[in-house]
């Protein structure tokens, strides 16, 4: 190779760095772009209600277009829940990240227990969830989205199971263990976002829905809690 050729290389080397680093400055400026979309909304969410507040409205405070919101956002509820990806698939995240030798209940219940007793701002243990909360019941729409990703969330976790299990097309169980690992995680959220929109103070709020969560356990059948066990070898 003549140095001709080798200086060519090292320029389309150089030039292909500087084109990860501009994708990557991008990319967070989108993210970024988004967040603050997402704050600004959220902010009037809290101050005049959800339903209440435009979309034209959201653009102006943030200072875009409309269009530029509906590109980061295609449905207004949307700016409200704007870790919708992350919610849907926690439950599938905990199950494939589970212990050796432990279920899928059994890492479910471990996580929400830890959470509890952490009081983990995750769970909407914080004071201000109180009127996130608040936004919540009072919209229609977003209840409707809340439901919506709960149910994302289960079907989710039964394509985990399966595919975790091996389980054969007609087999019952994956759908039938994710209805109940989603039971245990969509009560224990409940719990908290009525207690904290009553003005719950979160370490009370955090003992109360923990001795549920261990009341809950103690219903599931043996064959639920031990369900995908995970091989210890």
């Amino acid at each position: 190779m003549d140095d001709g050729t080798a200086r060519a290389g090292e320029r389309r080397a150089e030039g292909q760095r500087v084109d990860e680093r501009a994708e990557g400055l991008r990319e967070r400026k989108k993210r970024q772009t988004r967040q603050y979309i997402s704050d600004v909304a959220t902010g009037l969410f809290l101050e005049r209600g959800f339903d209440e507040v435009t979309i034209a409205e959201i653009a102006d405070a943030a200072d875009v277009s409309v269009n530029t919101v509906y590109n980061y956002f295609p449905d207004k509820a949307d700016l409200f829940f704007d870790r919708h990806d992350e919610v849907v698939q926690r439950l599938s995240g905990i199950v494939r990240g589970r212990r050796p030798g432990e279920s899928a209940v059994g890492a479910v219940v471990r996580t929400l227990r830890d959470e509890l007793v952490m009081v983990s701002p995750s769970l909407g243990l914080i004071p201000g969830y109180a009127g996130f909360m608040r936004i919540c019941h009072s919209s229609p729409a977003l209840m409707a989205k809340i439901w919506r990703m709960q149910n994302l969330a289960q079907d989710d976790l039964a394509r985990t199971l399966e595919r975790e299990t091996g389980a054969d097309q007609d087999d019952l169980m994956p759908e039938l263990v994710a209805g109940q690992i989603a039971w245990l995680q969509n009560t224990v959220m409940r719990s908290i976002g009525r207690a904290m929109a009553g003005d719950g103070e979160p370490n009370e709020v955090s003992r109360v829905v923990l001795v549920k969560l261990d009341v809950m356990e103690a219903l599931l059948s043996d064959e639920i809690l031990n369900y995908a066990t995970k091989d210890t070898e």
